[in-house]
This record gives C-alpha cells, structure tokens and sequence, in this order.
C-alpha cells in the first residue's frame, strides 16, 4: 500500500497506509463508534463532505455485498481506520472494502492511531483533516485545509434530480418523500410494512406533492446545516395540517426549523450505534444508531407547538419532537437501523396509524 498520512487542521500529522481511491481530499473529520456496518456507513449520503474514522479496530473484514447500501452513489469523502482487512471471510462479499472505495472515488488511510484522532475530535471537536500523500509538506496540506470550506448546499448535491418509485404487493399507503439523501433502508421499511413510497426532489413544491394525493409525508436524513435547506421548511410550513408528517435526521430537524424553533451545531455529533434514548411517554430505553452534527436547541421549542418526546442520556439533546394537533412527528436517531439496534421500529407503525386516521376521516386532519 502507498504511504498516506491525514492532517489535522491543528497541524498534527498521522502516517498510515492507503487504500481505496488514490487521491487527496480535505473535508471535515468525524468518528463512529459502530462495531459493525462500515458498509452502510460508507453509503451513508448524510457523510457528504465529511471524512469518518471508525473507531472499531477492524475494518472490512466481511467485504462488500451488492444488497446492503444504503445510497447508489456514495459520497464520503474518506475514511480512517486502524486495521484495514483485504481478505473478507463472508460468503455474501461481491467485492472488497477497497475496490467499492476506489469505484466511488473515496480515498482512506490505515495503520493510523484511531484512539488517539477520537480523543482528539472528542477534546477539541471536529475539524477539518485532509488525507493526501505521506511525502507532502506539511504547510502545503495546511494551506489546503484553510482554503477548504464548508460545504453548504450538499442536499441539493444528493437529492434525487427526478421522482422515482418503490412499489410494495397489495399496498395499504402512499407516501410522498423528499429526498434529502434519503437512506435505502427507510425506503425498503416502508415498503414491508405495506407502503407505495414515491421518492421526490427535496425542492418539490407542495402542490406538486398534494398532487399525487399521498396519505403522508415524509422528510429524509442528509448532510449539512439544516438552515440551508429552506426549500424543505417551507413545504413544512405549508403542508403542516394537511398531511402526516414524519421526519428522521435532518428532517427532524427541518420540523423543528419550521415550527419556529432553532438548531445548533454539536462540538463532535453523534455517530454510532449504542446511543441510550429516553421515551418520555412510556418511560422506555431505547438503543438508537445515531449519524448527526446538528442538534434542536430544547429552549427555542416554547410557542411552537412541539413537545419533547424523546432525550438522549449520554447529553440530554433533544432526540424526538411531536405536534399531536397536527400528526407531526420527528425523531433525530435512525429508526431503520441501518447499522444497529431495532428497538425504535414501532415509529413507522406510529406513522401508519397517523396515515390510518386521516384515511379514517376521509383525508382530513380535522374531521
């Protein structure tokens, strides 16, 4: 392997290994305690413009599966790890961690220190990091770092540019989704519990949406500050009280935006698949799988009409909302579980039932 070091903003350095795609790339790094699922992290849209260190030691040792991505164009822009595997051991594998990167044109490093990158992302917060050749000066790759910028319109990067369909046998709903970088696995949950899920651009306008007369809406994950997605807002805003609204990831926080609340940017997220959820309803702890930068400020909910329903215990963030006046809800985790627990699964059923009752009422909130 070609020697390859990343850089950190601060202007440490760490030597390693490459693999996947030889390139340079300079983004923003983050870490994920996942001890499983690197694919699905890999294909994760909602990682645009970020480079992610996986904390577990071993990675890509199960190789690559044609079934199991979660995007069909990933777009991280790096990984790091400590011990890359290049001889997979699972009979699903189709191809290695390597050659899937180097086909998506991401770039990663090995051999590096993850514990001590982690600690530093968890001390200081996430910063930028480029990972290039191991010989580059070093002011050179700085200079490179203090020309980056982040990206800010990246949902319009990843959403879909026309609508498309997933068809489900004997269907029970329709629903309307705004692509933000919409991971597979909501799509293929909807499906099995009964639904015609129609994927639209994240910029739809509301009367187009109501134009194909769906049960619900549903807004996506995806990257980035969700106060650049003022597109998808106003559609919340719009479309309030008209239809039943779910959202997951940035769409929990667009909810939240949208009703008139405020979102802030954590110190280093919340990436992995362990994190410990409050149910304020029932009193139950959940085992969530978490991908997110951004957080609702819990004191900028007063007049918007949202309740807290679910808190994280590692933080107290703000990890589920509901309007029940308007059958809106949202929740910042991933329910679909892709990687992680299933614990959280019942919200689909949760936004059946929302779906049901208006369907009951022939198609209004209110009769």
């Amino acid at each position: 392997m070609k020697e390859k070091k990343i850089v950190l903003e601060n202007g440490r350095e760490f030597y390693g290994q490459g693999f996947g795609a030889d390139c340079e790339r300079a983004a923003e790094l983050v870490f994920n305690t996942s001890m499983v699922g690197y694919q699905e992290v890999l294909s994760d849209l909602s990682y645009t413009g970020q480079i992610v260190l996986m904390t577990y030691p071993l990675i890509g040792n199960y190789g690559i599966n044609d079934e199991d991505f979660e995007s069909k164009a990933p777009s991280m822009s790096g990984m790091v790890v400590r011990d890359y595997s290049d001889s997979p051991s699972n009979f699903r594998y189709t191809r290695t961690l390597s050659e899937a990167m180097e086909d998506f044109g991401i770039p990663g490093i090995s051999g590096v220190d993850t514990r001590q990158l982690a600690r530093i992302i968890r001390d200081e917060g996430s910063q930028r990091a480029l990972i290039t050749d191991g010989d580059r000066p070093l002011e050179a790759c700085l200079e490179k770092l203090r020309a980056w910028e982040y990206p800010r319109d990246v949902v319009r990067q990843v959403s879909c540019r026309r609508r498309w369909y997933s068809r489900t046998s004997n269907p029970k709903y329709n629903v309307a989704v705004l692509d933000c970088g919409i991971k597979l696995n909501i799509v293929r949950e909807m499906n099995r519990m009964g639904c015609n899920v129609t994927v639209l651009p994240f910029d739809t306008k509301p009367a187009d949406i109501l134009r194909l007369e769906p049960d619900g809406l549903f807004l996506s994950n995806g990257p980035g500050d969700p106060e650049n997605a003022t597109e998808v807002i106003e559609t919340v805003k719009a479309l309030k009280g008209q239809l039943p609204i779910f959202g997951i990831c940035l769409g929990h926080q667009m909810i939240a935006l949208a009703c008139g609340a405020h979102t802030y940017k954590m110190k280093f997220g919340h990436r992995g698949g362990n994190h410990p959820v409050l149910n304020r309803d029932t009193g139950r702890i959940e085992i969530t799988s978490q991908n997110h930068s951004y957080a609702v400020d819990p004191d900028s909910l007063q007049n918007t009409g949202l309740r807290v329903t679910h808190i994280n215990l590692l933080d107290q963030t703000v990890e589920g909302l509901e309007d029940e006046a308007h059958r809106m809800f949202s929740v910042q985790y991933h329910p679909e579980s892709a990687p992680g627990p299933q614990d959280s699964n019942y919200l689909f059923e949760k936004f059946l039932k929302n779906m049901d009752i208006q369907k009951q009422k022939g198609g209004s909130l209110y009769a």
